[in-house]
């Protein structure tokens, strides 16, 4: 069974975003450690980069601070391989289509496989474009997170009746970011899903409230927070670890149990 897999078998998932190399990828290491210590189920590590059209203003922020810290592709691949040394929690990058079809397709998802990632999210490939990588990530056991968003509804059973690993519910239209209130019917959207796959669903964009996270595990079967997350960091750099354990340990307790 996969990591990916074993995060959400019999339980709710809590999922943390950390932009990797903010402010160091030293610290993106223990902030890793500190939120799985917390509570969390799964990582996604956000790859840096320098036009992240899905992201709002406080992860590109961070994808500018960590690009300037001197953040690399490859170093954030040695983190990972370090990272396993320590931990067997699943590691899924965030990453926008240009820097793995510049890194190669198959030799990214080969360096994945070598270093321990479990999968790749990435918001800007179209699903009619999903063929060019995704049998070279299978070859690798890499798996391609699918992205549902809220003006997919005709094409919902389409776009996830294929899926692996989790199927990441966007639960607002926009980018990345804090939201006080989600008009989105996310419950339509799970049920359309799981009428075609068994494949887990979790809920992201906007969400960084306990009420939220409890909300939305109910009713499907993970959370995720970003920039919430983010915002720790941008606000306590190099000493965000006690803080983001505090918080990932209140999110994590309010899941759906």
């Amino acid at each position: 069974m996969s990591r990916i897999k074993k995060a959400f078998e019999n339980k709710k998932a809590f999922i943390g975003f950390l932009t990797a190399g903010d402010p160091t990828l030293e610290k993106t290491e223990e902030f890793v450690l500190e939120m799985e210590r917390a509570g969390a189920s799964l990582i996604e590590l956000g790859v840096p980069f320098s036009d992240p059209i899905a992201d709002g203003p406080v992860i590109q922020a961070a994808n500018i601070r960590s690009l300037s810290a001197g953040c690399t592709t490859d170093k954030i691949f040695e983190t990972v391989a370090s990272l396993r040394k320590k931990t067997e929690i699943p590691l899924v990058f965030l990453a926008y289509l240009n820097t793995l079809y510049k890194y190669g397709y198959e030799a990214f998802c080969k360096r994945c496989q070598d270093c321990g990632v479990d999968g790749v999210i990435i918001p800007d490939m179209p699903f009619e474009e999903k063929e060019e990588l995704v049998p070279i990530a299978s070859q690798y056991g890499v798996d391609i997170i699918t992205m549902v968003a809220p003006t997919s509804k005709e094409r919902i059973k389409m776009i996830a009746k294929d899926a692996t690993g989790f199927i990441y519910v966007v639960s607002s239209m926009g980018v990345t970011g804090a939201r006080s209130e989600i008009t989105t019917d996310v419950a339509e959207i799970v049920e359309i899903i799981r009428s075609v796959t068994k494949t887990p669903t979790a809920v992201g964009f906007g969400i960084n409230t306990k009420e939220q996270v409890h909300k939305y595990s109910s009713i499907a079967d993970g959370a995720i927070i970003g920039s919430a997350i983010v915002k720790i960091v941008a606000q306590y750099g190099e000493k965000s670890g006690a803080k983001l354990y505090d918080y990932v340990s209140e999110m994590a307790d309010a899941l759906t149990k």
